[in-house]
């Protein structure tokens, strides 16, 4: 189910819970938001839209994905670059990312998985990794 956004940014900074099987929804209603936005938005965390779980979903270089509890576990290659948020008012903001990421995390059936991402598809992870933190670009 596609649900409202939520903008409220003392909710957003709050670091989000470990997800469960029990979140299958909350991940579903995470991807319905995220397709729903899809002019605008390549990525998601379940804060968002008003869960504080640790789950992530993105365009994976046309295919969607979801990340139950995912990790950043390596960083290569720091850039500066600016990004912009749908929960957040105002433009674009400078933020500092890295070109190469390693992330763990679960996949829907909460076998965990580890893989290297490089170039956009990091920088999406990155930025929806520090929502799931509490971090706000």
């Amino acid at each position: 189910m596609v649900k409202e956004l939520m903008h409220d940014p003392l909710f957003l900074a709050k670091k989000a819970e470990k997800a469960t099987e029990a979140d299958l929804q909350t991940a579903q209603d995470l991807l319905d938001t995220l397709i729903a936005h899809e002019e605008g938005c390549v990525g998601m965390a379940a804060n968002m839209i008003g869960e504080a779980k640790r789950i992530i979903a993105f365009d994976n270089d046309g295919e969607y994905m979801v990340m139950f509890n995912p990790q950043i576990i390596k960083k290569a290659e720091p850039y500066e670059t600016e990004e912009s948020c749908l929960s957040l008012l105002g433009g674009p903001r400078k933020t500092k990312r890295y070109k190469t990421i390693k992330v763990q995390y679960q996949n829907e059936k909460f076998q965990t998985r580890i893989k290297t991402i490089k170039d956009f598809t990091a920088q999406i992870i990155q930025h929806e990794v520090d929502h799931c933190d509490g971090i706000l670009i």
